[in-house]
């Protein structure tokens, strides 16, 4: 189901954020590769949400770091306003990251307990300035105010201090403050209570109007990846299947994979009818030795030869609706 290919790339002089063919490998035990993520492509537009979504360990959050350069791909092509990452230096990626700021899935062991929350938003600026300390206190105390937290409690608070969410919200303000382009949201609400994750989601929302944010939403819940997202992305086992608008992709899913992600999502409704037939069977496959052909092939129900020896390419269900499947479930155009 997993493909590759490039059609689904668009030729926009607003785009931000264009990556293709990343591949992240990683060594295993035996002189085994980890094939975490292999050979895919997207790209984000100024001020645009891409969701991007599957189940774990398809390789979701390693591509997030990736467009980070944390670790570098090991091959593929990296682009934030034109300019390639991948060939960039260390020292000069380290400047290049005021522009690609990432929110990470844990946002208690992304904080120093030894720092002041203060300190811990204002560290960007002590390396690259301003180096006044008025000047710093103004930007944080701004960015802290922005997302919820009362600036003079926290110039002086740990964070043993706050709650989860209130943490969350502590690592948004210190992604913010260096006034990034693109900021990559790995499972920013996964750990946290519903009422709270509806809080951080809503101010996200209003961030990204405020300050022309351009983001990349990384998360498991389809509900969440629906609502904020302008465009969706489903990953399985380090390749992209589907890639299309979120109204559309939710209303007519073209990959088995998308569409038995979306009948496994449990309703809201205790009279709710479970559907006892949606099952996924097969075997399941390991990164260190993905299926040949097409990877959802061993638990997909239309596979047959074609998919175990071709491997599945990106074409197009309709304008801005992309599917790499052999068998997609609409009709693909020609």
């Amino acid at each position: 189901m997993a493909g590759s290919g490039t059609a689904h790339l668009r030729d926009n002089d607003d785009m931000v954020l264009r990556v293709e063919g990343l591949t992240v490998e990683f060594p295993a035990k035996g002189g085994n590769v980890v094939h975490a993520v292999s050979g895919i492509s997207f790209d984000v537009m100024r001020g645009e949400t891409l969701g991007v979504v599957g189940e774990s360990g398809c390789g979701k959050s390693t591509t997030g770091r990736a467009l980070l350069q944390l670790p570098p791909p090991t091959g593929g092509s990296v682009k934030l306003n034109g300019e390639e990452l991948t060939a960039l230096s260390r020292s000069a990626m380290t400047a290049r990251r005021t522009d690609i700021q990432m929110i990470f899935q844990d946002p208690i062991s992304s904080l120093n307990p030894r720092r002041t929350i203060g300190k811990i938003v204002a560290e960007p600026l002590d390396v690259w300035g301003p180096k006044a300390e008025d000047e710093q206190w103004k930007l944080v105390s701004e960015m802290l105010d922005a997302v919820g937290i009362d600036p003079g409690g926290a110039k002086y608070k740990r964070p043993h201090e706050y709650s989860v969410g209130q943490c969350q919200r502590i690592s948004i303000a210190r992604a913010l403050v260096m006034e990034p382009k693109v900021i990559i949201c790995d499972e920013p609400v996964s750990s946290l209570d519903v009422s709270v994750q509806a809080q951080i989601l809503n101010m996200l929302e209003d961030l990204k109007a405020k300050y022309g944010l351009t983001l990349v939403f990384i998360a498991h819940d389809l509900a969440v990846v629906k609502n904020i997202s302008d465009r969706v992305a489903v990953m399985y086992l380090g390749k992209m299947c589907e890639i299309s608008e979120s109204d559309e992709l939710y209303a007519r899913p073209a990959h088995p994979y998308t569409r038995l992600l979306m009948d496994s999502h449990p309703e809201p409704n205790p009279d709710a009818v479970i559907d006892d037939e949606v099952v996924l069977g097969g075997e399941i496959p390991s990164p260190i030795s993905p299926p040949s052909g097409c990877r959802f092939r061993t638990r997909c129900e239309f596979a047959d030869e074609r998919c175990a020896s071709e491997e599945p390419q990106m074409a197009m269900v309709s304008d801005g609706h992309f599917v790499a499947c052999h068998h997609p479930l609409v009709e693909v155009q020609a």
